[in-house]
């Protein structure tokens, strides 16, 4: 008896929509109920206005401005040099045994939880530079977890380029830098941007790492310099779930929504400039 092709297809076809729906499904109604509890509270002196009242009123504009500063530090500080490391390993390292136990290295890095990374931050930043719990801390430390994401989709968005353009280039007379700089770069930055849109959503959510080497538990004015310190957005979510007794739900879920908010707002717009990158995309 042979078996109905078109009958394996729909099973198969079953199966993969429903692993999809108890993926999308859970974070839809996560998404749906942080918007129903926290929009009552986004109002312009939520946004505007500095934490009162032992931060069971007022706004959470601090920590806004501390989480904008940390991400903007930690992706200038982590996206050129893992771009130029990913170009390293991609167009110039020879293909050895270290190498490999490199980019290996490199990939489980990306894995290493971001407590370990805030201990790092704090022994080598805050104590053995002596910056001190400030925003430079803070950024460097995040730029340190972000990179092994950056190396790695830097590094396979250079390797997608057909080796055909390095060959033509070549044999024009360009240099190997030429060739990387004007042919494999500029062909490799939608799949660069997209490591960078993975960084910018770890950045910009992480608490550990914060908790150890830039945030306040509350601060009522503005940082000044990347040497003070700065309240943010997740340690805030943090404080006022877990340390701060009779805190209105609404403003913790109005806390939680601006900062799922900047995080989609971020990483649109990296979409939407790698998407026009696309479009000029010859294969």
């Amino acid at each position: 008896m042979k078996r109905n092709p078109y009958r394996t297809q729909r099973i198969a076809f079953f199966f993969l929509l429903l692993a999809t729906l108890l993926i999308v499904v859970p974070v839809g109604l996560i998404i749906v109920a942080i918007i129903q509890k926290g929009l009552p509270a986004i109002t312009w002196e939520f946004l505007s206005d500095v934490p009162r009242r032992g931060m069971r009123s007022g706004g959470i504009f601090p920590a806004v401005v501390g989480t904008l500063y940390l991400v903007s530090g930690s992706i200038l500080f982590a996206l050129p040099i893992g771009v130029l490391a990913a170009i390293y390993l991609s167009e110039y390292a020879k293909q050895n045994m270290l190498t490999r136990i490199i980019k290996l290295a490199i990939v489980n890095l990306a894995g290493v939880p971001s407590v370990v990374y805030g201990l790092f931050g704090l022994a080598l930043f805050v104590v053995f530079f002596k910056f001190g719990a400030s925003i430079l801390s803070g950024s460097l430390t995040l730029g340190i977890m972000i990179l092994p994401i950056i190396i790695t989709t830097s590094r396979e968005a250079l390797e997608s380029v057909p080796y055909s353009f390095r060959e033509v280039s070549l044999s024009l007379g360009a240099s190997k830098w030429q060739t990387i700089r004007h042919i494999v770069l500029p062909n490799a930055i939608p799949g660069i941007l997209t490591g960078t849109i993975l960084g910018l959503g770890r950045a910009a959510g992480e608490t550990a790492p914060i908790l150890f080497t830039v945030a306040a538990f509350y601060l009522p004015r503005l940082p000044k310099s990347i040497f003070d310190q700065a309240m943010a957005l997740p340690y805030h979510l943090y404080v006022i779930s877990t340390q701060v007794p009779n805190v209105d739900e609404k403003i913790r879920y109005g806390t939680a929504l601006v900062l799922l908010t900047m995080v989609l707002f971020m990483n649109l717009i990296a979409i939407i400039i790698r998407a026009k990158l696309r479009k000029r995309k010859k294969w």
